[in-house]
């Protein structure tokens, strides 16, 4: 009885164990006559701001569902395309991460339009000892003095993008290096700026969080609120300087005009008073 139970359960595993295998050659064979595309990937890890060619890249079957939106099912199609950006090996090639159609190799391609490329010089402080790589983002910070030749610290421009360190605009590293210039992403008055800043005093590179965009307005810091110094009085207004009073104009002179002189009374004839009694006469001459 237990021989036969034993049989019984064999033949159950066994049936169990062919099926299992039957259906799993069944879905293989069902997988590899799936529906696939030839899509474009690269063959091996290529820099931005490279140009393309049939060297770098190669066609792999892709699951025609799953096909990345933008992918090339041509190598002709990228030939002489420029990346904006790094692609790794066994990544697909997409038009959205290319420069447009004529564009030329170099790190010119990878600034976007209305955007600028200004290189300025870094030591191992100013380049905040190396972290300020190409994908990162930077404040530019300026030390000089104010209009009092007072020495104030302040930061002049925010969130830039650091396009390359040195020779360098690759992204994919993670490692700091020491150089002696970096190249950063501005607009035309951002760049004039960065230049006036660079040309009055020292510029010192302060990296940020890349997820980051939260505008900061600062005043700026002086030695004396470093210090925590008491405000200097302020320094009294100068008097205020009289006008010159107008000259005066010069006084009118009035000349009297002449008075006519009158005419001469005639000459009255001579007489004499007679008096008679009571009565008085004259007698004329």
């Amino acid at each position: 009885m237990r021989g036969t139970r034993a049989v019984i359960m064999l033949v159950l595993a066994l049936v169990a164990g062919i099926a299992a295998v039957v259906l799993a050659a069944r879905w293989l064979t069902e997988q590899s006559g799936a529906v696939t595309e030839q899509v474009v990937v690269a063959s091996r890890d290529i820099d931005l701001g490279s140009p393309l060619n049939a060297n770098m890249v190669e066609l792999v079957s892709w699951p025609a569902g799953a096909v990345p939106k933008g992918a090339f099912t041509k190598v002709a199609d990228i030939d002489g395309r420029v990346l904006l950006s790094s692609v790794q090996r066994g990544e697909p090639v997409l038009e959205g991460r290319l420069a447009p159609v004529g564009t030329r190799g170099g790190l010119s391609a990878v600034i976007p339009e209305g955007k600028r490329a200004i290189t300025v010089k870094v030591n191992e402080v100013v380049g905040v000892a190396g972290f300020a790589l190409p994908g990162n983002y930077v404040d530019v910070m300026v030390n000089t003095e104010d209009e009092r030749q007072k020495l104030v610290s302040k930061i002049v421009l925010e969130r830039i993008l650091v396009l390359a360190v040195a020779q360098e605009a690759s992204r994919d590293e993670t490692k700091p290096r020491v150089v002696s210039a970096v190249t950063l992403e501005v607009t035309p008055d951002q760049a004039e700026k960065l230049d006036l800043a660079r040309s009055v005093g020292n510029l010192s590179l302060v990296l940020r969080n890349q997820v980051d965009r939260t505008p900061t307005v600062t005043e700026g810091i002086r030695k004396r609120e470093l210090l925590g110094e008491p405000a200097a009085a302020p320094e009294p207004a100068p008097a205020p300087v009289a006008a010159a009073a107008p000259p005066k104009p010069a006084p009118r002179r009035y000349v009297r005009k002449p008075v006519p002189e009158a005419a001469p009374k005639p000459a009255e004839p001579a007489g004499v008073e007679v008096i008679r009694g009571v009565q008085r006469s004259t007698a004329q001459f």
